[in-house]
């Protein structure tokens, strides 16, 4: 199921119509070359983990932005289904949630469980070049940690060797 995505290789180009903040548009990964990616796929809207994980991404957004970073989130729902969620329970997200209605981003970034049409809980943390640098994937019944998504943006930011729960201003391992 993994086989499509590969850290330290480019990561899958994506465009799709999405709901970002009251309106409809089409966002490009290319709209964002320059800045990282945090690109997350959760498996439905309208569900009881996947708005615990959205108010998440959305409370720690400015962290994101300091770390010169786009949150983008992704499901296979469409872009009405993300409008009248959103509009009921999650007015406080402002990023762009993709509708991956095709199926196509989910099946490239190999979360995509097919008989089912939904995705797996993956988070995928993409370089200012296009690089995939990180790749995590659960299963739909475990919540991500947020936290632990920007201490691994902050680790991988440094350019360095980080230790087991490296944390900023610890010291990283020499070459």
């Amino acid at each position: 199921m993994y086989t499509n995505v590969k850290v330290g290789q480019p990561a899958p180009e994506f465009k799709a119509n999405a709901y970002v903040n009251g309106q409809f548009k089409e966002v490009s990964s290319k709209d964002f070359s320059g800045k990282w990616i945090c690109l997350f796929f959760y498996p439905l809207d309208f569900t009881f983990v996947c708005p615990t994980e959205i108010r998440g991404f959305a409370e720690k957004e400015a962290q994101f932005k300091e770390l010169n970073c786009q949150v983008i989130g992704a499901s296979t729902d469409s872009v009405f289904s993300h409008k009248a969620w959103f509009e009921k329970d999650l007015k406080e997200v402002k990023f762009p949630v993709l509708a991956d209605t095709n199926h196509r981003i989910s099946r490239d970034y190999g979360v995509l469980l097919e008989n089912d049409g939904i995705a797996l809980r993956g988070t995928f943390l993409i370089d200012p070049n296009g690089i995939l640098q990180a790749a995590s994937v659960n299963a739909n019944n475990i919540g991500r940690s947020v936290d632990e998504v920007i201490r691994s943006l902050q680790a991988l930011e440094t350019g360095e060797l980080c230790p087991v729960d490296w944390k900023p201003g610890k010291p990283t391992i020499k070459k």
